[in-house]
């Protein structure tokens, strides 16, 4: 199948004119705009189709009470007024679901559980690619994002995961942006600066 270049809009939307937005407006988001993103990013690649991230949608009062402790003063108010507040996370077992995923390797599975720092590298690798479709899908089914690091990890394994074999990596803030709460745009490398050719 021969692939084009999407229309200008498109790329306008997921990266040109897309701004990581830090005041939200007061609009609800509805659970069939959260799985039609799943469903999107859930197609983009991963290491033997591992799929090791795990996302946790916090949206009730309650959920974000659990989540504040875990913030810097700085994201406090932006995902407290966020509609979403996404917990991008991975499961560090990720491979007892390899026989289903990566169904042609039979032994798959057995390539991450001899060794807990290979499974461990590939989860967060893989689960922070996801986590980047995750943003690219919110913003094509027309939502705003705001990711974020300034939390306490520890804090937030502990309140939403304890018991389990999830990890959180990084938090997006998900929801209509609003304008006035965006900063001027910030430069970016020239491809001299970033890049070569071999």
């Amino acid at each position: 199948m021969a692939h084009e270049t999407i229309d200008e809009r498109a790329l306008d939307q997921l990266f040109r004119e897309a701004r990581t937005h830090n005041k939200w407006q007061d609009r609800p988001v509805p659970e069939a705009k959260l799985r039609e993103m799943y469903d999107l990013l859930k197609m983009a690649p991963t290491s033997a189709n591992a799929s090791p991230a795990r996302f946790v949608f916090v949206r009730t009062p309650e959920g974000k009470a659990k989540l504040k402790p875990a913030l810097s003063a700085g994201n406090l108010e932006k995902t407290m007024t966020a509609p979403v507040t996404v917990i991008v996370a991975h499961d560090l077992h990720f491979y007892d679901k390899l026989p289903v995923l990566f169904p042609h390797a039979p032994d798959a599975k057995n390539w991450f559980t001899g060794s807990a720092s290979f499974a461990e590298q590939t989860a967060f690798r893989n689960g922070s690619l996801q986590g980047a479709y995750l943003i690219l899908a919110a913003r094509a089914v027309g939502l705003d994002a705001g990711p974020m690091s300034g939390f306490d990890a520890a804090k937030v394994d502990e309140a939403f995961f304890a018991g389990t074999n999830w990890k959180t990596n990084f938090l997006v803030n998900l929801g209509y942006g609003d304008p006035e709460g965006l900063f001027a745009r910030n430069p970016r490398l020239d491809f001299e600066e970033a890049a070569r050719f071999e």
